[in-house]
């Protein structure tokens, strides 16, 4: 069938199908990017980014790009009629690829079910149409590389068992077979379904991408293509076997076996182009892209096979896999082979196609260069904004294969028409020194964008050191001579803690943090070692030393733990004084802690009007029985009441983290994610796991997944565990858990208080250990915020029941929860009823009393009118911010 371009009757083929079934690709692409833009404020947004692109974008692709290769290797195209049933395929890939991210997102298993085994019957179905397609070419004799259509094949009937393996993940397994199926399925979609139907196209299509003539390498290709496919394949089923097996030797085999595989795909095409003197490589985007995709995977098989021999299957030493796999392997084959594939379908050969690949090579060098240079630093320990920095980086230069693909074909159909219309197009531009000007300017600048983010991230960061703020020579005199002493930091102490250095002697430390959680040293001079992850050294020049000088760990509470430094000049005078220093060197925002004086002056300030208080409302218990989420560690500035700020820690940004909420045996599955400057981590009171893992503390740019099944009712708290844990909660890291007893009846509203105290630092600053460590609170709060809801009341009306679920955080006071003017009909506190209201008794409750860490609800409706407090009833408490009102309508 044909087309006709008037006025000269020029044919040409209808591209109608490539241009349909390649729409759900592009669909996906920008939707990816919009998540990836919104991705803080959706449901599951890492799982959601990952699937996305491998459901969304890679599936699409491969069942493209299969497709049509397939009708390349068998010298023919698939009739007419079956193009319907492939668009079919398409379609109903991309409805169950919906169906199984909204199921995840919403928690709604039996949706991912169904989505799950839809893909995998399209899939299957995919494979089974190809395969019909190799036998009528063999029957036929037209076949041309017909084994290269069984890495297809074999990769389309892999895809179903994946499916399989995400299905189970979803429903929710033990940590145990969680970790092994984590790994069947990553192997199983990333290793099978794309490696083999990447392998299966980069064997012949690869040397033509480094310039090596089809013909000339077609016999070595195809006389390795059979061995290679089971290689392969054998590897791929040794490190399944092996993962559900727990057998890690079995697994790491499987690992090594694949790799080997993989370098019979890739390396004689590479020796036959380093050594053909005829072959010139060019700086094209497609031979580019697919070769640092090729050594992204060679790089992360090899970490694959440490990991697995060298310790247990634990997700989170899988994890860091996760970047390099996907956006290093994945992201970047998937580009290359699209760079090469789209041009062809567009220009049927020829100055069309060569025009089409000239535009994809545009700024090929720079997003190279970006993209796998960020990787490369996001893999280093970076702060946390760094990464941030580099992953938009290394995003940008992703996303601008879309504006870049519109311009390719732009181009190519406008030189199809010139041809149409007679004319001959211009020829794409001859590489010369022009274009290798171009690519050293592009490197150039794609170096200076990866160094700027790098340099800038040291230079806050501090990790080499600073000079002294203050001299610590206090008049003495030089020696000249130079002091060199090793520190280490370990368990809250300085190793050695008293430092004796010859008056007049420069002293310079080298600080090495040998514990497993952040540590710095600041001194009393204002000099400073920056904060240090574990392993991590840094020098710092004391200057002078004439004057004792303390030093201490600024993280809080730390130094209250012990963990100080003192330097001691000997052999002079000590005249020094280091006390003003210290003073200095402590404040926090300027100035000491604030005061009581300064939190009840607050009290009666009024909220400006735009305040918006913590919503207390409780949502019921979401569908399904697997929840999943993110909580993202941020450490921010907030307010905590009228004029006052302190430095908040937070679990995605608010004090008082997401309120989780499910019924008896759901499971949980929270991904924790280190955003902050120091260690952290997170307890869940509703679980019940060993902590040696799941509560371990984290360092900046770390993370970790939490899961636990809800094995009993209540309201629980759940908290960071790190040390110390009291300044930790105190600072706003804490949040709740409900889980629904059986038969909770229906009522007309839902609230959750969290009490909690706040010890003010610095105005600005972090928390007050001190007044911490003696439990004296400058404000006692209802949802991190002092008499929000005074401000901001609840509302309900005469005869509304209503139920409000009270967790004490603490970390230190207890709570008597009170409302004025009611009475409570209802009681339930620590998985168990206290009142309910048919009691024989016709009892009545006036307070829940919780101490720090337990929780409950009560029960009430009102007979009247009017506004009524509640307050904790340790009055002393409420007048520091404890309370709030409920204004009753008729």
């Amino acid at each position: 069938m044909t087309t006709t371009d008037a006025p000269e009757g020029r044919t040409r083929r209808p591209r109608s199908w490539h241009q349909r079934a390649g729409m759900p690709v592009r669909v996906w692409m920008i939707l990816l990017v919009l998540a990836g833009i919104l991705h803080r404020f959706l449901p599951e947004s890492r799982w959601l980014l990952v699937h996305m692109f491998t459901l969304g974008v890679v599936t699409n692709s491969i069942l493209v790009w299969s497709q049509h290769f397939t009708e390349r290797f068998l010298r023919g195209e698939a009739p007419e009629r079956t193009r319907r049933f492939q668009l079919g395929r398409i379609y109903a890939l991309n409805i169950a690829v919906v169906i199984t991210v909204v199921g995840v997102a919403g928690g709604v298993w039996p949706a991912t079910l169904v989505g799950a085994v839809i893909i995998g019957a399209v899939v299957a179905w995919h494979a089974v149409g190809l395969l019909w397609q190799l036998r009528a070419a063999r029957a036929g004799r037209t076949a041309w590389h017909a084994d290269g259509v069984w890495y297809y094949i074999c990769s389309a009937l892999l895809l179903p068992a994946g499916a399989g393996f995400g299905a189970a993940l979803a429903h929710g397994l033990s940590d145990a077979w969680h970790a092994r199926f984590v790994l069947a399925h990553e192997a199983t979609n990333l290793l099978g379904f794309l490696g083999l139907a990447a392998a299966g196209t980069l064997i012949v299509v690869y040397p033509r991408m480094l310039g090596i003539d089809d013909d000339a390498n077609s016999g070595g290709t195809l006389r390795r293509t059979v061995p290679t496919l089971a290689a392969l394949l054998c590897g791929l089923a040794a490190i399944v076997a092996g993962a559900l097996a727990g057998i890690a030797p079995l697994a790491t085999a499987g690992t090594v076996l694949y790799l080997a595989g993989w370098v019979a795909v890739a390396a004689p095409t590479v020796l036959r182009a380093i050594r053909s003197p005829g072959v010139r490589l060019q700086p094209w985007y497609d031979a580019l892209s697919v070769s640092a995709a090729l050594l992204w995977l060679c790089g992360s098989l090899i970490a694959l096979a440490v990991i697995v021999a060298t310790g247990p299957l634990d997700p989170d030493r899988l994890a860091p896999l996760t970047i390099p796999m996907v956006a290093g392997f994945a992201a970047q084959l998937l580009l290359g082979v699209m760079s090469r594939l789209l041009p062809s379908l567009m220009g049927s050969g020829g100055v069309v196609t060569d025009i089409g690949v000239q535009a994809m090579n545009r700024w090929a060098v720079w997003r190279i260069v970006v993209i796998n240079g960020g990787l490369l630093l996001w893999l280093l320990p970076l702060p946390s904004w760094a990464r941030v920095a580099l992953s938009a980086l290394v995003m940008l230069a992703f996303v601008l294969f879309l504006p870049i693909m519109i311009v390719s074909a732009r181009r190519a159909m406008s030189a199809r028409r010139t041809m149409a219309a007679g004319s001959r197009p211009t020829a794409p531009m001859a590489s010369g020194p022009m274009a290798r000007h171009s690519s050293g300017s592009q490197i150039t600048a794609a170096l200076a964008c990866l160094g700027l983010v790098v340099a800038v991230g040291t230079a806050i960061t501090g990790t080499t050191g600073s000079a002294p703020a203050t001299s610590a020579a206090a008049g003495v005199t030089p020696t000249g001579n130079v002091t060199r002493v090793d520190v280490s930091a370990q368990d809250m102490r300085f190793t050695p803690s008293n430092i004796a250095v010859p008056a007049g002697d420069s002293l310079v430390i080298t600080l090495t943090n040998t514990d497993d959680v952040v540590h710095d040293l600041v001194l009393s001079t204002g000099a400073s070692s920056g904060r240090l992850g574990p392993g991590e050294t840094a020098t710092i020049d004391a200057g002078v030393v004439g004057s004792t000088v303390d030093g201490w760990c600024s993280i809080v509470g730390h130094r209250q733990q012990g963990m100080t430094l003192t330097i001691t000049p000997t052999g002079g005078s000590d005249t020094g004084d280091s006390g003003a220093a210290e003073h200095s060197a402590m404040g926090h925002g300027g100035g000491g802690s604030l005061t009581p004086g300064d939190a009840a002056r607050s009290l009666h300030t009024p909220v400006s009007a735009d305040f918006r208080a913590a919503d207390p409302a409780v949502a019921p218990a979401p569908p399904g029985t697997v929840h999943r989420y993110t909580f993202d560690i941020t450490e921010q500035p907030g307010g905590v009441a009228p004029g006052i700020s302190q430095m908040l820690w937070t679990y995605n940004g608010t004090v008082g983290g997401p309120t989780l909420r499910g019924r008896l045996g759901d499971t949980f599955e929270i991904t924790l994610v280190n955003h902050g400057t120091m260690g952290h981590s997170i307890d869940f009171h509703a679980g019940m796991v060993s902590p040696d893992a799941a509560m371990r503390t984290i360092n900046p740019g770390e993370s970790l997944v939490y899961r636990f099944t809800a094995e009993h009712t209540g309201a629980w708290l759940y908290h960071c565990s790190t040390a110390p844990m009291s300044d930790h909660i105190a600072a706003g890291m804490f949040g709740a858990v409900i889980v629904d007893p059986p038969g909770l009846a229906p009522v007309d509203a839902e609230y959750l208080l969290e009490q909690s105290e706040v010890y003010l630092g610095p105005e600005g600053g972090e928390v007050d250990h001190g007044k911490v460590a003696a439990k004296t609170p400058d404000l006692v709060v209802f949802n991190g915020f002092a008499d929000q809801y005074l401000a901001r009341p609840l509302h309900a009306r005469v005869g509304d029941r209503i139920r409000i679920w009270v967790v004490d955080a603490g970390p230190n006071l207890p709570s008597a929860f009170h409302v004025v003017g009611t009475q409570f009909d209802t009681v339930y506190k620590e998985g168990s009823y206290l009142l309910r209201p048919d009691n024989a008794l016709h009892g009545g409750a006036q307070v829940l009393d919780l101490s720090p860490a337990q929780g409950g609800f009560v029960e009430m409706t009102f007979a009247e009118p009017g506004t009524y407090s509640f307050i904790d009833h340790v009055m002393s408490d409420a007048e520091k911010g404890a309370r709030g009102r409920i204004v009753v309508s008729e």
